[in-house]
């Protein structure tokens, strides 16, 4: 038997087909929108549909875009010459964000996963090697999360690059700024020690 109108009950059907919301969320969100006003309701529909009718990836750096190619690959002010290498668009906004990268991205769209029927051809692989080429790319950057996938992708890559006389660097990683060693576990500690430079 259903407890609400059909069309609030699949208003909250669909929500909770987002990553993260339960039932009881969609259900909160689904009331939110019945009580907010009709044009509130329509923004939001609109902004949902233009989302998929008018986002791309760029066809330089594959961050996903309106215009083609995107704001940071216009950007003359960045350097041509640095590449950093994310597995996602998320990734990229983090360290944009950050305001310390005046370089070029490369986003990957994912990292390999053997278990998970993920492959090189399945990842903006060939993409990146084609940019080194044609884009006279001096230093790349990987900054693939430390998991064991953005590991296992990281060193693919640098297999990859040996022979193109670039040089490749890794993101460090290792005990965030307030943190406390007693605190940290050993794959953290283990990596601040790998990543120490010279003072």
């Amino acid at each position: 038997m259903a407890v609400h109108a059909k069309p609030i009950d699949h208003l909250i059907e669909a929500l909770t087909k987002l990553p993260g919301i339960g039932r009881k969320t969609a259900s909160r969100l689904a009331f939110h929108i019945l009580r907010s006003g009709l044009s509130e309701a329509q923004g939001l529909a609109r902004a949902i549909l233009d989302v998929k009718e008018k986002i791309h990836l760029c066809s330089l750096c594959f961050n996903l875009t309106d215009e083609d190619p995107c704001w940071i690959c216009r950007d003359e002010r960045r350097s041509r010459e640095i590449l950093c290498v994310v597995e996602g668009p998320n990734d990229l906004i983090a360290i944009e964000n950050t305001g310390a990268f005046k370089g070029r991205y490369h986003v990957l769209h994912g990292t390999l996963s053997p278990l998970e029927g993920v492959g090189p051809d399945d990842i903006k692989i060939k993409e990146l090697l084609e940019r080194i080429r044609q884009e006279r790319v001096v230093e790349v950057i990987l900054a693939t999360n430390p998991t064991v996938e953005g590991g296992a992708t990281a060193l693919y890559l640098i297999d990859l690059m040996k022979p193109m006389s670039v040089k490749v660097t890794r993101i460090a990683y290792g005990i965030p700024m307030g943190g406390e060693i007693e605190y940290s576990d050993g794959m953290t500690l283990s990596k601040a020690l790998e990543g120490r430079r010279e003072v």
